[in-house]
């Protein structure tokens, strides 16, 4: 596709949502606009024709994006991150939106209705959301049967996460369910995520802790499966408890780690918070620019550690192609994002593809892999 053709689509599509769809968006109740565009992309996603016209609009390409990780064939860098696509109702569509690849759930041993709401804000100034969703999704059971017999275009990964629930806060119990999220996916998808960090969910974050972290993945080996498995990181951790966490990460079968998830965390000088007063009375956790540089340094600081030994897929504060680069360089090999296409349209994910290209052609490079991590090594 011509890349004059395609940079005028971009340009068009941006400006069509940002001045006229998401001023409409953003005076609707947050989770109201994202049940809508859920269901209208599962619509999209069910016939060919509505596939093409989506792919005609927002998709772009190029062989220097294309990498091979761990087995796994991404066409492009840029994943949908877990939390948008919580019961999978849209891996029909993505592939056409332009992803390369994308992260489903995340999905619980049972069947969870999340918080009560309100439980979505946005904060406008900062471009960013306060999520307090608590793991909402339909289970495993439910999520695995539908998508037993679906071919994937892309890779898509399986978050999974315990039931947001009192009776999996005693550690047999959470393990448990854990395994059995786990153990419904051991065949569909191309890789695992283990969420150990919800910062809305009952008992808090009681797996980031070493001891309880090591009986987690001692249960998780168990399982026979030969996808790659991805261990999910809050941002509001110190150097300190991430060398801890590769102490007990090295003696079990995990392959790589997201960075990062949301924070709850408000006074961290880090935090590009503009806003006055955050939403939410204190619940739910931060995305977008406002954990970006917490995310930044834990990229910096796990690729200075892990010296290639697992993969880095960076999640926080993406919005432009240079936002990309910058984690790349950092030393993720992948990148994520939601906050970024809700605040400037969907057609981001292919300015981004498009603008990686640029950005690798102007260091000398011809390939993605040949910049991940050369700020810092």
């Amino acid at each position: 596709m011509n890349d004059l053709f395609i940079a005028l689509r971009n340009q068009i599509i941006h400006l069509l949502y940002t001045q006229f769809l998401k001023r409409i968006f953003f005076l609707v109740e947050p989770e109201k606009i994202h049940d809508g565009i859920t269901k209208v992309g599962e619509i999209l996603g069910n016939n060919s024709l509505t596939r093409s016209l989506t792919s005609l609009l927002f998709n772009y390409s190029s062989p220097a994006l294309e990498q091979n990780i761990l087995g796994i064939n991404f066409k492009n860098p840029l994943g949908l991150a877990a939390g948008f696509d919580k019961d999978a109702r849209l891996t029909d569509i993505l592939p056409s939106v332009g992803f390369g690849f994308a992260e489903v759930g995340s999905i619980t041993g049972q069947p969870c209705e999340g918080n009560p709401k309100p439980r979505l804000w946005r904060l406008k100034k900062s471009k960013g959301l306060v999520v307090y969703y608590g793991l909402k999704n339909e289970g495993c059971e439910i999520i695995s049967s539908r998508l037993r017999k679906k071919n994937f275009l892309i890779p898509v990964g399986t978050s999974i996460a315990k039931t947001n629930c009192p009776e999996t806060v005693e550690t047999k119990a959470g393990i448990a369910d854990y395994l059995k999220a786990y153990q419904s996916f051991t065949t569909i998808g191309s890789y695992f995520t283990i969420n150990i960090s919800c910062p809305n969910a009952y008992g808090g974050l009681p797996f980031t802790e070493p001891k309880k972290l090591d009986l987690l993945l001692d249960e998780i080996d168990k399982v026979k499966t030969s996808k790659p498995v991805f261990l999910k990181l809050p941002p509001c951790i110190s150097e300190e408890e991430v060398d801890e966490l590769l102490k007990v990460v090295g003696k079990h079968q995990v392959d790589g780690f997201i960075c990062t998830n949301l924070t709850k965390d408000r006074m961290n000088q880090r935090l590009k918070i503009r806003e006055k007063e955050i939403p939410g009375e204190g619940k739910g956790g931060l995305s977008g620019k406002v954990v970006e540089d917490l995310a930044n340094e834990l990229i910096t600081h796990l690729y200075q550690k892990i010296q290639g030994k697992y993969i880095i897929i960076g999640c926080g504060g993406v919005f432009s192609a240079e936002d990309a680069y910058k984690k790349i360089k950092l030393g993720a090999s992948l990148i994520q994002l939601i906050t970024g296409m809700i605040f400037e349209g969907p057609q981001v994910i292919g300015e981004i593809n498009r603008g990686l290209v640029k950005l690798l052609k102007a260091d000398g490079y011809t390939h993605i892999s040949q910049a991940i991590g050369k700020e810092i090594s």
